[in-house]
């Protein structure tokens, strides 16, 4: 128990803070930053990953059946276009908010697809994932409305020398790209309902432990999801000019900056899988608890340090404060929804 919950506890702080060194590249423009991001964490770390904790790999995915690889295929690709909007949902509206909105719409979404897929739960365990769920939309909502509040406040304060126009686009704008690539991220539940049972029993035959049908899931749908974003990226760096960005005499420190994004990135899920093959039955609950709580809290507190509503108003973080909760909050009832459905 201790160990499965240590482990849901690092996975959500990966989670929270992968996309912290992203803001402390130089001389990249957002299509450079976001486009090694995706490049790494698509490609190099799940295949290097895979190859080397995955026993049978070619034997486990030929006993999938072509139809359901086209379904995992296809929700991969709404995944891959759902996480490149959270990267330019975090670039317009930055780590506090990006992550509360994208992960809060997920959730909501990803709360209600099983009822399609397994059916309703009983009463009561319906009744509180719905209450939860409700609890999560007021959590979204109210931190909408404290990225309004703060985009308010920091015009109010915007010194006469700067300039008029928001370079990195209105607070409205990355609010519903945050929120409509939630939507699309549910891709990869789809992905993982479809998949899962038979890659389970592929790699179990295979002599692989449990943890690590997480891994053979995550492999088709990263490189599947890599190559929307390979051919969005490759088309932006082209279309503004950006290809000579990684020419900078910053390279090698963005890199490494980079990589350690894409790292945490692919390793949260990862780790949260075993977290959750540790924790046994509580895996869905108590460790999907866990990891989104930490993971959201850790990326609202890193925003807030690193100076993303030094110019907003007690009103502004009342409604931030107010929305984390409400997210926390939703969350846990959400977990104790799914425990009482078992």
């Amino acid at each position: 128990m201790i160990t499965g919950v240590f482990w849901a506890l690092l996975a959500g702080l990966m989670l929270g803070l992968y996309a912290l060194p992203g803001k402390y590249t130089k001389d990249f423009q957002f299509e450079n930053t976001w486009g090694l991001f995706f490049l790494l964490t698509m490609f190099a770390v799940p295949i290097i990953a895979t190859f080397a904790l995955m026993t049978g790999i070619a034997e486990a995915y030929a006993q999938v059946p072509t139809g359901t690889m086209v379904v995992i295929v296809g929700s991969s690709f709404l995944w891959g276009c759902g996480v490149m909007m959270w990267g330019k949902a975090i670039d317009h509206i930055g780590l506090s908010l990006g992550f509360s909105l994208f992960i809060g719409t997920v959730i909501l979404i990803g709360s209600i697809l099983p009822f399609f897929v397994d059916g309703l739960p009983p009463a009561n365990a319906l009744t509180t994932i719905l209450s939860g769920i409700a609890v999560v939309l007021v959590g979204v909502i109210a931190n909408g409305k404290a990225g309004l509040l703060r985009e308010k406040d920091e015009a109010a304060n915007k010194s006469a020398d700067e300039p008029d126009a928001d370079t990195k686009g209105s607070m409205t704008v990355g609010i519903l790209i945050a929120v409509f690539g939630g939507l699309l991220a549910t891709g990869f539940s789809v992905a993982n309902a479809v998949g899962r049972p038979i890659l389970h029993a592929a790699c179990q035959q295979l002599g692989n432990p449990d943890w690590v049908t997480a891994i053979a899931i995550m492999f088709p749908v990263f490189l599947s999801g890599g190559v929307v974003m390979s051919v969005y990226f490759a088309w932006q760096l082209s279309k503004k000019k950006a290809w000579g960005g990684f020419k900078t005499p910053r390279f090698s420190a963005n890199f490494g900056l980079i990589l350690i994004m894409a790292f945490f990135h692919y390793a949260a899920s990862a780790t949260f899988a075993y977290a959750a093959y540790k924790l046994g039955d509580m895996g869905n609950t108590v460790g999907y608890a866990i990891f989104n709580t930490t993971c959201v809290a850790v990326a609202i507190i890193s925003g807030i340090v690193t100076g993303e509503w030094t110019k907003a108003s007690t009103r502004a973080k009342a409604w931030l404060y107010t929305g984390l909760a409400c997210m926390v909050l939703g969350i846990i009832i959400v977990a104790m929804g799914n425990l009482l459905s078992q």
